[in-house]
């Protein structure tokens, strides 16, 4: 089999003649790299990971030593050491490498070619070991999705999720031949690939790191990884992967280019996935007065400012979603949703808010989206051109709790006849005024029952019915049940 070597030796004319010698023998070679001092030979190593190392113990201080062996370790090349010294010492790093043979200066021809030859044997050796890379004994894909009650062996679990699901098999042949040490198994996924460690291994997440890093060196796209390190016996291995799965969803608020290393998962919180009538009401203010900082603030508060508790992401998705709702009401009242780039914007930050596998880029669309549209609003020059209904429905929807609020005063709003306004309303909505007041009314009137202890009376007040009685027959034609009867049995 061809192999990649690399050459590692302070005196230039030993690396020329290995060199030399290698390319002279018989040994299919696919290329021959050569480092002077250690940092070239670090940087060269993590580059290009070479096959088959030659390499002068004498240029590793004891300083870098450390991080040397336990690079050398992760990746597991067949390694050729040389020295001046015939010491104790040289024997010992050579062996705590687990080094194939040290050749002491000054070298034989014979013996550089007879260690070469070892080496490509090794190496051969070595490829005819992984030709069958994914026979995993008694595992297959059956065990990452049904529980088994009979755990018969540990095992330490990652998961490599890419953000672009066309590359997975990219990301599955990269990992495939990624050189992991104490590895077990490897599962492609529809947009993740799942590793498998032993029991016995101690440093997965290092692994896992330096794959990403090199990932990331060869590729543009960004990958996530969750480890499970625990050891946990008894657990099976669909349940330590139903819990990886879990902690990815985190990605939507962490973002890419991370390791996620855990023992328990994170519970995620449940949050309303709609606006509530005053926060839609805080919404048609800030569109209304052009508050892109109160805007921002509010979108960071609510989605980018977690701490430590995580919504699900899918209501989060929705949660948006009833965001754009209002944005979009606010673009007719400004014709904004007739114009073709507008418009195609604004598909674009649904398709955003649906799709996108990172929230934070989602509230940043919008947030540009809506100082787009503000200067769109700010550039009609004519009132006139505004859509009545929708600056009447949200000037409804801001002021229900008003006991006095009557169709005269929001066809004064809208600058129409109130004859006309009501026309205008019946024909468009197919309601007229009193049903679009009266619903936005029970609305809200049902998010009271249904999240506070407040009494029938106090609510009927608050959304503004004068006649408690009134609000209860009103409630009960439109809901088919009492207030007392909804509240009672939870909607």
């Amino acid at each position: 089999m061809e192999g990649k070597w690399l050459i590692a030796d302070r005196d230039l004319n030993e690396r020329e003649g290995l060199k030399w010698l290698l390319k002279s023998s018989s040994i299919p070679v696919t290329s021959i790299l050569l480092s002077s001092d250690f940092h070239e030979f670090i940087v060269t190593f993590e580059k290009e990971t070479p096959d088959i190392i030659l390499l002068e113990l004498d240029m590793v201080s004891r300083e870098n030593w450390s991080s040397f062996r336990e690079l050398m370790q992760i990746y597991e090349p067949i390694m050729i050491v040389t020295s001046a010294e015939a010491t104790f010492e040289k024997a010992r790093l050579a062996i705590e490498l687990q080094a194939l043979e040290l050749m002491i200066k000054p070298f034989s021809a014979t013996k550089v070619k007879s260690t070469f030859q070892k080496a490509a044997k090794a190496l051969d050796k070595r490829h005819v070991t992984k030709a069958a890379p994914h026979a995993y004994n008694d595992l297959s894909y059956e065990a990452l999705f049904i529980s088994e009650p009979a755990v018969l062996e540990d095992h330490k679990i990652a998961v490599f999720k890419i953000e672009n699901n066309d590359n997975v098999g990219m990301l599955y042949s990269f990992l495939s031949d990624y050189p992991f040490r104490e590895f077990h198994g490897i599962f492609p996924l529809i947009d993740r690939v799942v590793l498998l460690f032993k029991e016995t291994c101690q440093n997965s997440k290092q692994q896992c790191k330096k794959a990403m890093r090199r990932w990331e060196d060869e590729f543009s796209d960004p990958l996530a990884v969750v480890v499970r390190n625990e050891k946990s016996p008894h657990i099976s291995l669909n349940e330590k992967f139903l819990e990886t799965q879990k902690m990815l969803e985190l990605t939507y608020y962490h973002g890419y280019r991370q390791i996620i290393e855990f023992e328990n998962t994170a519970d995620l919180v449940h949050i309303d996935p709609f606006l509530t009538p005053p926060e839609q009401r805080a919404w048609v203010d800030m569109l209304v007065n052009h508050d892109i900082e109160g805007i921002k603030t509010w979108l960071y508060d609510e989605f980018v400012q977690l701490g430590d508790h995580y919504p699900d992401p899918g209501l989060v998705r929705i949660r948006l979603t009833s965001i754009l709702a209002q944005i979009r009401r606010f673009m007719k009242t400004y014709d904004l949703d007739e114009q073709h780039s507008y418009e195609k914007e604004y598909r674009y930050i649904f398709h955003s808010i649906l799709y996108d596998s990172v929230l934070y880029q989602s509230v940043q669309n919008l947030i540009l989206f809506i100082q787009k549209i503000f200067l769109g609003a700010d550039s009609s020059r004519q009132m006139v051109k505004q859509n009545p209904i929708e600056r009447g429905i949200s000037f409804i929807e801001s002021n229900f709790s008003n006991h006095e609020l009557k169709l005269e005063d929001v066809a004064k709003y809208v600058d129409r006849n109130p004859s006309y306004f009501s026309h205008l309303l019946l024909s468009k909505t197919g309601r007229s005024f009193t049903q679009i007041l009266s619903g936005i009314r029970i609305k809200e009137a049902k998010r009271y029952l249904l999240e506070t202890s407040k009494p029938v009376k106090e609510i009927s007040y608050l959304i503004g019915y004068h006649n408690p009685n009134y609000f209860s027959r009103t409630f009960k034609e439109m809901v088919g049940v009492s207030p007392r009867e909804f509240r009672l049995n939870k909607g």
